[in-house]
């Protein structure tokens, strides 16, 4: 009877040893998954948790998509991949995303079918397309562009993906650089004598035989960056409170004056470059005084407008090469 109480206990005791061996793995990865588990708060006010760094990731805007690509990151889907491949060769994608649709109506099967595990998008979209998105996975929201601070808002968007995908280190040598870009081009410009220019950007788009012209105001994060590279915005034209961004035709350069005028447009879109195709022989742009001094730029084709730190290096290098050559 001894020997089978001892047995029994012995027992007992072993298979106490087993469940305390078999509840010490789960435990460790609960908490290495709670360690992992990120909560942010997207420009929605939403509280978005993920239970790590996302990998797969999906991109609704070209500026999100370029910030990914950026912090090292290749999305898993991308909205109008030839168009991103069309206007953004500055920052070029290094695989081959699902085309997800287009940038205001994407595909929710499409995104679906990736089971992502981050769907990146912008305010731009409609709240009932967002809202169904977070039907298919974790969600983060960001406001594309604020006039009120274009490069605090294009550096906050970087931040807040960093976060979500684990890659703060990168966001940080981003944005290093970007500032040290920013001191090169300004130092170019002052050594060139060019400090204070007045200078207009913008891009125009020929619709129905008719030219718009976009004015980039000191609100859009082109102008932001003109600025502080030292040039004078000389659009007087109020922009919207997002991109800011103003509208205006041929008539309404008069009002420019003496300036250094520069654009950007794109060979794959060819009503995107009026300046040398409709407006080549109007009477109103060639007698322009930016036009009959030859002081009319076209950046290089690629660099978005829209963009990261990454695509604003590539333009503060084509202004200022632009304006000193």
């Amino acid at each position: 009877m001894r020997r089978l109480l001892l047995t029994a206990a012995a027992a007992t005791a072993a298979a106490l040893t087993l469940t305390a061996c078999g509840t010490t793995e789960p435990a460790a990865d609960d908490a290495k998954k709670t360690a992992e588990r990120i909560t942010l708060t997207d420009a929605s006010g939403a509280k978005v948790q993920l239970d790590g760094p996302a990998k797969k990731v999906v991109g609704t805007e070209w500026n999100v998509v370029e910030s990914l690509i950026s912090l090292g990151v290749d999305p898993v889907g991308v909205a109008d991949v030839k168009g991103y491949k069309t206007w953004d060769t500055a920052v070029p994608l290094k695989n081959e995303p699902k085309d997800i649709g287009t940038r205001g109506e994407p595909s929710m099967d499409t995104i679906a079918a990736l089971s992502p595990d981050l769907i990146v998008a912008t305010s731009d979209l409609p709240p009932a397309a967002v809202k169904q998105l977070r039907k298919v996975a974790p969600v983060l929201e960001v406001r594309p562009a604020d006039a009120a601070d274009p490069i605090g808002q294009m550096t906050k968007n970087l931040d807040l993906i960093a976060q979500a995908t684990g890659t703060t280190q990168q966001a940080d040598k981003l944005k290093k650089d970007f500032e040290a870009k920013l001191a090169e081009g300004r130092k170019a410009l002052a050594d060139a004598g060019l400090a204070g220019t007045k200078y207009a950007f913008a891009d125009g788009y020929v619709v129905s035989n008719q030219v718009s012209i976009r004015p980039y105001t000191s609100g859009s994060l082109i102008g932001a960056v003109n600025e502080k590279i030292g040039l004078k915005n000389a659009w007087t034209v109020k922009g919207d409170e997002s991109y800011g961004l103003a509208a205006t035709d041929v008539e309404g350069l008069t009002k420019l004056g003496d300036v250094q005028f520069a654009y950007i447009g794109s060979n794959g879109d060819k009503n995107s470059t009026p300046f040398t195709g409709a407006l080549a022989k109007n009477s109103v742009w060639t007698s322009l005084p930016f036009v009959k001094k030859g002081n009319v730029h076209r950046l290089p084709d690629g660099i978005w407008m829209f963009g990261g730190p990454e695509s604003m290096e590539a333009y503060i290098d084509a202004t200022v090469d632009a304006l000193t050559k």
